[in-house]
C-alpha cells in the first residue's frame, strides 16, 4: 500500500472537497455543511463547531480514502477515473444512506418527523439532503468525484 501516497490524496482531496462544497453554501447554491453538521455532534458553541466539524472531516476523509485504496489494490490501478467513479459512488451513498440516518444518531438535529421545538435545531437532510436545497446532490456528488480523482491521481498501487 501506498501509505503517502493515501495520505497526500486523501488529505488534498478532502481540502479541496471541503471548498467545493463551502464555496457552494456561500453562493447560495446549496446550504450543506458537512463540517458544520459533524461539529454540531460535540459542540453547541459556533466557534467550536467549525474546528470541531472539520477536524472530523478531515480524519472521515483518511478514513474513507482507506476504502478507496482498498479498491484501487483489487483493481491494480488508480487513475483519476477510477477514482472520480468511486467518488461518485460514494457521493451517491452518502446522499441516500448517510445523511438520512445522520438524523437518528445526531444529537441536535430534528427528526423528519418532529414537531416544532423551541431548541435550535439543525434542519434534517432528509432524501438526497434535498431539505438543503435542490442543488444540493449535484453539488454533493461533484466534490466527492473531485475527492476520488484527487486520491487516485495520488495513489499508486502496488500492483
Amino acid at each position: 500500500m501506498d501509505a503517502l501516497g493515501l495520505v497526500v490524496g486523501a488529505l488534498l482531496g478532502t481540502f479541496v472537497m471541503t471548498a467545493v462544497m463551502e464555496t457552494a453554501q456561500a453562493a447560495r447554491i446549496t446550504r450543506i455543511s458537512i463540517p458544520f453538521m459533524l461539529g454540531a455532534v460535540v459542540s453547541e458553541r459556533r466557534a467550536t463547531i467549525r474546528v470541531a466539524g472539520f477536524a472530523m472531516h478531515l480524519l472521515n476523509g483518511l478514513i474513507f480514502a482507506l476504502g478507496y485504496a482498498l479498491v484501487f489494490e483489487l483493481l491494480g490501478r488508480s487513475d483519476w477515473w477510477v477514482g472520480a467513479a468511486a467518488g461518485a459512488l460514494h457521493g451517491a451513498l452518502a446522499l441516500v444512506i448517510l445523511l438520512p440516518i445522520l438524523q437518528d444518531v445526531h444529537p441536535r438535529m430534528a427528526a423528519e418527523d418532529q414537531g416544532p421545538d423551541p431548541t435550535p435545531m439543525l434542519q434534517p437532510p432528509g432524501f438526497l439532503a434535498l431539505n438543503y436545497g435542490k442543488r444540493t446532490p449535484l453539488v454533493t456528488v461533484v466534490a466527492h468525484i473531485v475527492y476520488g480523482a484527487i486520491v487516485a491521481t495520488a495513489y499508486r498501487p502496488l500492483g
